[in-house]
């Protein structure tokens, strides 16, 4: 069916956007109503941007944008033009998972899963902001992501974990320095 101009009837504007995303670039026309965490999943096949709540409550969708942690789904991915977006995807190298990610699993900080990749997300910033955070570092920045299954103890052991094997946690069992410069 079409208009008198010849347009189909129904067809819905689309914009244009370019970004690079997990270090390729990727340029799509999209809904400018299209949410990032839609355009992950669906148009770039990243399906470890889960979407939870829909509200940005949950934590499932974050990503990073332009260093930033966000959640995906409070973001149209025309907001993101041009912008450098990182997903739990990205973190990987050569087929080897990132500390963080190798961290997760060695603590059992994931039960069904769903909620992981955005508390590894979370943990990666965390880490880049603070190699050594503290525990209460740790719940404080989580906060923003939730877990049904899992007490937390062992997301913030992975964290702990995370920190060592990145080279910033601190050593416990070291002596503390005696007396000081006479």
């Amino acid at each position: 069916m079409s208009s008198d101009n010849g347009e189909p009837i129904g067809e819905r504007p689309t914009q244009e956007v370019s970004m690079n995303i997990n270090g390729e670039p990727v340029t799509e026309a999209v809904e400018p109503r299209l949410k990032l965490s839609d355009f992950l999943r669906n148009y770039v096949g990243l399906n470890g941007v889960r979407v939870g709540c829909e509200h940005g409550v949950c934590g499932a969708c974050t990503v990073s944008v332009d260093g930033d942690l966000v959640k995906s789904c409070m973001m149209y991915a025309v907001q993101t033009d041009s912008a450098e977006i990182l997903t739990v995807e990205g973190l990987s190298e050569d087929g080897s998972l990132h500390p963080v990610q190798e961290a997760f699993h060695e603590a059992h900080a994931l039960q069904c899963g769903f909620c992981t990749s955005g508390f590894v997300m979370s943990t990666y910033d965390l880490l880049k902001k603070e190699p050594a955070p503290s525990r209460e570092q740790a719940k404080e920045h989580l906060s923003s992501n939730i877990c049904r299954c899992t007490g937390y103890q062992n997301i913030y052991e992975a964290v702990d974990r995370a920190a060592e094997k990145m080279g910033g946690a601190e050593d416990d069992t070291a002596a503390p320095e005696v007396g000081g410069d006479d």
